[in-house]
Parts: structure tokens; C-alpha cells; sequence
């Protein structure tokens, strides 16, 4: 009877302890959702903030990863409510400056997630989210010293291409095999797409002309990593010669894209075999495709010795396919027009542009630059009025906007209004900003709904892109805080708390929309991909767990709607963090006494 008892209480005592433990345990993880900041580090001179997902008041505490308290500081409660009508409270913590990984603890409820202060802080993400346009690369086996865990076999060679039906021409009629390798995989599909390949390269191409020191000592562990050339302009040659190759060399056209007629199964790459074609050409596609290459002459022709003829021959493909739109500026892609009219019927990703004034606008400012030839700066016209918008494939004005803002210098007398484009930017950069320390999250891409739509990341990593070419040409720093702001939004600091950045941060995407991190049987995804992000429209039909715009994400990678990854989502993020880190020590104050 009294071995029972004791049994019994023995029972009881583990129960609750047992109990305990698992309150204790949903507390910490309690703790680490509601504290919402960049999972991955901080400058030591930086803005460093944290938001708590409830009201909140009282102390807050930075502590060492062995418990000691280094810092104390007063929350403060957000003078605007989130979407979901929800306040947050403030932890600011900037006048914390000394190097180490912390957490911050709030009193009775635990830990946030761990981060680090250090002077390279975002090096590693900065690097990664470049890096990953090589685990993008079609035509070309990853090999494992390269690639590491994430290696597989080559897939699509691409040098048996197809002429489809709507593409045809006299001189290659239907069936007609070209070659066309290399290039991006350009989302979580095995398909590659002019207009969505011109922004993103563009956006690549403009990271090394703005930081080109900087980039020049970046080594991603690529194939070419000891050549002549930096990483990222090597990394931008893989997608920059298959672009050449899309283009007719019969009468300077470019194909919308090369592509299976439907898309793969979640299979890897070696594994699809569907025949692919190269369809009709576009107006969209040649002025994408010209942009560009006027763009990649201006770059490589700083390597002549690496790269001899290159030059030449991006400025000569540039002119030559924006000859093809003056003379066809209205062929607008439209698939299922085209589905009617030519067998095999294609149903991938359609990027069809129902306007191509942009395209026109931005082609003639990288030309003009590229070339100084009068007739394209006479397509050239600024509208100080027109609505603020960052590019997005559809909309790529602003990439030339960013050009002629650069390059001022070089317009002619009677063209006065293209001084203008630094003006515009300015004020639309100012328009960015304002108010933006004053919603729950403290950045500019928490200040709307309307920017939480398909690719919403990509629209924050848009928006830091604008303010750090503002701070380029006005060298106000206040522009440069809110592009890291942004940049913590993406890796932590926003509605659900997740580090959007795949392998970077504790919160982690694991299940993107994305078909070799789907097939290759590794559990951890490819790293440095930008996941799409929260989007209230479920286009896929999947359910997310809030319909609130920042919380409207699911990391399930049936959801291509908000978790799909893509080539002109990755560019401005690796722009973004790039040219932050290119810039941190300078206006960071990195050498800084820690006093703390």
C-alpha cells in the first residue's frame, strides 16, 4: 500500500512537471512570435529595433546568449495600428552598439529570436541572395563543390529548341531547331522569359555599375570565381548570352520566351524532358532585350580583355531589336490569343504587358547613355506628375528613371527636363518615407496595404533599391535607414515574423514553391531565395491563415501565391543588401568605441 502511494505521487509530481514544462515551453515560443525583428544581425552604428507583435509596456532587456543583461531600455507603443487593427510597442535598442549575439528578453515573457551586432552583419545574406542565381542556372551540372548538399545533374541543355508555330518566319519556319542554352530558370518553374530576365539582370547589372569597388571583392564560390571578372558579373553572363541567343538574327525581333508548352511536375531539372519552343516575338521582349544590352555595353566595355567584342556586341543587338519595336510597337503577347491560332497550345507564365510605353521609355534612357546618340534621347520625356511606382516586370520606367538620374550630366542644353529625372526621384523617395516611423512595423513597405499583393517582398526590396539610389545622388542618410528598414522587414521584422530569405533567420521559409527545394530530397530548401511573401489574394486557391495584408502568408509549398520564389524578386534583394553592406562602414559608424 505504501509502494502505491508513492507511486502515485510519483505520477502526480511528473504530471506536473511535465505540465510545466510545456507551459514553459509555449511561453519561450510565445515570447519568440511576438517579438518580430531581423533574425540575422545588425551594424553596430545602425538602427536597431524591435517590434512586439501586442501592446506591450514597461522595461525590455538585450541579453548576452549567456543570460547576462547588457542593455535596458523602455518600450514605446506605436502611435498606428497594424492592418489587423492591432497596436505593437517599439524596442529600440540603436545606442547598443557592442559586437556579440543577443537576444531581447521581455520580462515574464522570454526570448526573442537570437541576432547578432557585428560590423558584416548581412554579408552573409548579401552573398547568398546573388548566390543563388547560380542554383538557378539551366544547361550546367552543380557540382558539389559548388553547390554543396544542394549539387544535381544538368538539366535542360536547351540546344534543340523548337521554333513554335507563332514565332515562324519565312527564314526559320515552324519546327525550325536553333540553339539557346544557359540562362535562369526564371521562378519555381524550368522556363526562361525575356521580360522577366530584363529586370532582373538589369537590376544586377546596376548593382555592380553603383558599388562597383565593393562588388569587385564579393567571391560566391561559382565555377568562374577565379577569372578576371567579379562573381556577379560572371553570374550575369550566364543569363546575359542566353538572352543573345532569343534574339533573330534575320530582323533583330526577340522571342517572348523558351518554354515547354506546360509545366513540369515538381521533378528536378535532369528529369524534365518536354520539348521546348521558342514562341512569338514581342514588343515588350525587344525593348527589354534592348534595355539591357545598351546597359551590359556600358559594363563590359570596362573589360575588354576579359570579354573582347562583348561590348560590341550588346550595343549592336541593343539598337538592332529596338529597330524591330519602331517598327512593330504594339505586338503585346497574348497567350491565349495565340493558344487559338497555333498548335501546341502553351499555358506556362504569360508576362503579357498590355502597355509598352515603359519599355519604350526605359530601352531609349539606357541607349541614349549607352550611346549618346540624339535619336533616342528624343524619345525621352519626364512627367513630374506621374504616380510613383518601384519596377515590377510590367512596369520598368523607373529603371530609367534611375539612369537618367545618374547620368545627368551628359543631356544636351535643349533637353533640360531629363536634369529633372533627379528631382523626381528625390521627391518620390521622400514620398516614401514619410510616415513611415509612425506605423506598427516602422518601415516604408508597412505603410500601405496596397504593396502586400503577389511578390509583395519583392515591392519592399523595390522600395529599398529607390532610397538607396536616393541617398546616392542626395547623400541624405535618413534614406539609407529606411532602405534597412526594409531590409529587416524581409528578414524578420514584419507580420508573421518570418525571415523571408530561405537558410537566413530562426523563423525559416522551408517549403517554397520551387521545384528542384521540392525534388531533390534534401529537407533544408536552396538558400538566398527571396520567398514571394504575404498576399491576401490566394490566386492558388490555398488558404492562408490570415487575410490580413501582412499576415496573409503560408509556408507550403503549394502556394505559389505567396510562397513561390523568382529571378525579379532575388535581383533588388541582392541589390538591396549588397549595397548596404558596400555602404555600412562609411555611414554606420563602424568604428565606433563600444562603451556599452
Amino acid at each position: 500500500m505504501y509502494c502505491k502511494k508513492i507511486s502515485t505521487v510519483l505520477i502526480v509530481a511528473i504530471c506536473i512537471c511535465l505540465q510545466l514544462h510545456v507551459k514553459a515551453q509555449a511561453q519561450v515560443q510565445n515570447a519568440k512570435n511576438i517579438i518580430r525583428l531581423n533574425q540575422v544581425g545588425f551594424y553596430p552604428g545602425a538602427s536597431k529595433v524591435a517590434i512586439i507583435a501586442v501592446q506591450q509596456s514597461g522595461k525590455f532587456y538585450i541579453r548576452s546568449l549567456n543570460n547576462k543583461t547588457v542593455f535596458t531600455g523602455d518600450l514605446k507603443m506605436s502611435t498606428q495600428a497594424a492592418f489587423s487593427g492591432k497596436f505593437t510597442s517599439i524596442a529600440d535598442f540603436s545606442s547598443f552598439k557592442k559586437p556579440g549575439k543577443y537576444v531581447v528578453n521581455l520580462p515574464g515573457l522570454g526570448d526573442s529570436y537570437p541576432f547578432e551586432i557585428s560590423t558584416n552583419a548581412l554579408k552573409p545574406v548579401a552573398d547568398g541572395t546573388i548566390k543563388a542565381f547560380y542554383y538557378q542556372r539551366a544547361s550546367i551540372p552543380l557540382e558539389e563543390k559548388y553547390a554543396g548538399k544542394w549539387h544535381r545533374a544538368a538539366g535542360h541543355p536547351d540546344d534543340k529548341v523548337l521554333i513554335h508555330p507563332s514565332a515562324a518566319t519565312e527564314r526559320r519556319p515552324e519546327g525550325t531547331m536553333i540553339s539557346s542554352p544557359r540562362g535562369w530558370y526564371d521562378a519555381g518553374d524550368y522556363n526562361k522569359y525575356i521580360v522577366n530576365s530584363g529586370i532582373s539582370t538589369a537590376t544586377l547589372l546596376s548593382l555592380y555599375e553603383d558599388f562597383p569597388e565593393y562588388m569587385k571583392t564579393v567571391k560566391l564560390n561559382i565555377p568562374e570565381s577565379n577569372n578576371r571578372l567579379p562573381d556577379v558579373l560572371d553570374e550575369v553572363l550566364w543569363n546575359l548570352r542566353w538572352m543573345l541567343t532569343m534574339q533573330d538574327p534575320n530582323d533583330g525581333g526577340v522571342y517572348h520566351k523558351l518554354t515547354n508548352p506546360r509545366f513540369d511536375a515538381m521533378i528536378m531539372p535532369d528529369k524534365a524532358d518536354s520539348a521546348r519552343y521558342v514562341v512569338q516575338k514581342s514588343t515588350a521582349a525587344a525593348l527589354d532585350f534592348a534595355a539591357v544590352m545598351a546597359q551590359a555595353s556600358r559594363v563590359f566595355k570596362k573589360s575588354p580583355q576579359a570579354l573582347p567584342g562583348l561590348a560590341d556586341s550588346c550595343i549592336k543587338a541593343s539598337e538592332y531589336a529596338w529597330q524591330w519595336a519602331t517598327k512593330n510597337p504594339a505586338v503585346l503577347y497574348n497567350q491565349d490569343a495565340m493558344n487559338r491560332q497555333f498548335k501546341p497550345a502553351v499555358v506556362t507564365g504569360t508576362y503579357g504587358d498590355r502597355s509598352v510605353a515603359d519599355e519604350f521609355f526605359w530601352a531609349a534612357a539606357e541607349l541614349y547613355v549607352s550611346t549618346g546618340k540624339a535619336e533616342y534621347q528624343d524619345k525621352i520625356s519626364l512627367n513630374k506628375n506621374e504616380k510613383v511606382q518601384v519596377p515590377t516586370w510590367s512596369n520598368v520606367k523607373l529603371l530609367g528613371y534611375y539612369t537618367l538620374a545618374q547620368n545627368a550630366g551628359i543631356t544636351r542644353a535643349d533637353k533640360p527636363q531629363i536634369k529633372e529625372a533627379k528631382e523626381w526621384l528625390l521627391y518620390a523617395a521622400d514620398k516614401f518615407i514619410a510616415g513611415a516611423d509612425s506605423n506598427a512595423y516602422q518601415t516604408v513597405m508597412t505603410k500601405s496595404k496596397t504593396n502586400f499583393n503577389w511578390g509583395s517582398n519583392s515591392n519592399a526590396a523595390n522600395q529599398g533599391m529607390l532610397l538607396i539610389k536616393a541617398y546616392k545622388l542626395s547623400g541624405k542618410k535618413i534614406y539609407l535607414e529606411n532602405a534597412l528598414a526594409n531590409l529587416d522587414y524581409i528578414l524578420g521584422r514584419n507580420g508573421t515574423g518570418y525571415s523571408y530569405v530561405t537558410g537566413f533567420g530562426s523563423k525559416l521559409v522551408m517549403h517554397p514553391h520551387h521545384r528542384p527545394s521540392v525534388a531533390d530530397g534534401v529537407e533544408d530548401p536552396i538558400p538566398g531565395l527571396l520567398s514571394g511573401g504575404p498576399n491576401p489574394g490566394m490566386q492558388d486557391k490555398i488558404q492562408v491563415p490570415s487575410i490580413f495584408p501582412d499576415e496573409a502568408f503560408i509556408d507550403d509549398d503549394r502556394s505559389y501565391a505567396t510562397n513561390e520564389i523568382a529571378i525579379n524578386w532575388n535581383a533588388p534583394v541582392a541589390y538591396l543588401a549588397n549595397a548596404i553592406e558596400a555602404l555600412q562602414k562609411e555611414l554606420f559608424n563602424t568604428q565606433t568605441k563600444y562603451h556599452n
